[in-house]
């Protein structure tokens, strides 16, 4: 009977999505109504709901806010355009398409996928009117590396949310995500469009494509400030799982902490950027506004997730897996998988499942390949309920036909790909 009312919970919130209401809204509604139905007391749904809010809140809003921040800083200065300009001249045309996804996944990693997107999307109109490319020859590589960057990799919102429900080591997580992002980009981004697309001939592209890079920042300190965040919280997991105790490895604790980390990266930033204090400080502020709506669904994903814990419904669902012989991260990919299809949004997909496959992490059981697993089915085939698909349709002048060929056959290419490494990931560590 739980799961009946949690699927009329799931249904409601599908009608709630369709009808345009906000999904911060709509969680918190959908929310409340699931736990006075579930036979939850008043009180006990309050404080379910402020529990969930503040435990999923407390111990990453410091992380979206600062990643945020350091995205901003890091468009606003330029840095992004350098990057590209100078992997474009590097590649060369006729290894366009490997130049832009490696834009993609290095701006992809500190800007959120709908600013990455909008940073990038003029640069693959531009190469593709220089070199007489397809525009989707160009922009398939482009959305594929924001797309595995936003399932798998923080500071992206929903690997970071899911690491802080599943309890997973970020740093872990953001070491795991880079070992399937990088292969699962390259497949769905290099390959898939070449099986689709016909490219035709590769014209020399005029140079006055790249004219505009004096004003930009040097390209070390593009790469600098771009990959800053990552290097350090890899270099200080690594060094926590090499070293013995001492005093070394307790530094390499404190940085390896991601608010710590990602604090480090805005300040060594706006240092080191030929920008004054306060415009750096106007960035800061614009970027941490652009995700407030974000967060706050998050905030409301996470009371949904607590009533569905405190309710008892995860027990029901792990009783319920138990004789069944399939491995947690496949049960927990598949869950998240159909919610992203009812759902739309990735995030709410991810948020939604977390609540019921929280019990499946057990012995054996790593919670961070859990969180890419989840990541992984909340990218599973986008289609009309997804904001991501009409932003690619009308940018890419598309028909809907076109864009479930294109968009949606390459994000779902990315979600079975990272199921099938999640897997395999399993077997190795």
């Amino acid at each position: 009977m739980s799961l009946l009312i949690v699927l009329f919970g799931i249904i409601l919130l599908f009608i709630l999505i369709l009808k345009k209401l906000s999904p911060m809204i709509a969680l918190l509604t959908v929310a409340i109504i699931t736990g006075l139905l579930l036979g939850m007391p008043v009180v006990k749904v309050t404080t379910s709901i402020t529990n969930g809010i503040g435990s999923t809140l407390g111990s990453m809003v410091m992380v979206l806010a600062l990643g945020a921040m350091m995205g901003k800083l890091i468009e606003d200065s330029g840095a992004a355009r350098k990057i590209v300009s100078i992997l474009m001249q590097t590649f060369g045309y006729q290894n366009i398409q490997w130049a832009v996804l490696l834009t993609g996944l290095l701006v992809g990693i500190p800007l959120f996928y709908n600013a990455g997107f909008v940073v990038l999307i003029p640069l693959v109109f531009a190469i593709s009117a220089a070199t007489g490319l397809p525009k989707l020859y160009i922009g398939i590589p482009m959305a594929a590396a924001l797309s595995v960057t936003h399932g798998y990799l923080p500071p992206h919102p929903g690997p970071v949310a899911l690491a802080a429900l599943f309890h997973a080591d970020l740093g872990k997580t953001l070491i795991y995500g880079l070992v399937l992002a990088v292969p699962i980009a390259i497949i769905a981004g290099i390959y898939f469009p070449r099986l689709i697309i016909k490219k035709g001939n590769v014209q020399k592209p005029d140079n006055l494509l790249f004219a505009e890079d004096a004003g930009l920042p040097s390209g070390f300190k593009s790469f600098f400030v771009a990959l800053l965040p990552v290097v350090i919280i890899a270099a200080g997991t690594i060094g926590v799982g090499l070293l013995a105790d001492s005093a070394l490895k307790t530094f390499f604790i404190f940085i390896s902490d991601p608010t710590v980390a990602l604090l480090v990266a805005v300040i060594l930033t706006i240092i080191t950027q030929d920008v004054p204090i306060k415009k750096a400080m106007e960035s800061c502020t614009e970027g941490v506004k652009g995700i407030a709506m974000i967060i706050l669904i998050i905030a409301a994903g996470g009371a949904f997730k607590q009533i569905l814990v405190d309710s008892g419904v995860g027990d029901t669902v792990a009783a319920l897996a138990a004789p069944i012989q399939l491995s947690p991260l496949f049960l927990a990919w598949i869950l998240t998988a159909l919610l992203r299809v009812t759902l739309g949004s990735a995030t709410v997909a991810a948020l939604t499942a977390s609540g019921m496959v929280i019990p499946l992490i057990g012995p054996g059981v790593s919670a961070e390949l859990m969180v890419l697993s989840v990541g992984a089915g909340s990218l599973m085939f986008s289609h009309v309920n997804d904001t991501g698909f009409w932003m690619f349709k009308e940018y890419f002048n598309l028909t809907l036909k076109q864009t479930f060929l294109t968009w949606t056959a390459m994000e779902t290419i990315v979600s079975i790909l990272g199921l099938l490494g999640v897997l395999l990931l399993s077997q190795l560590v």
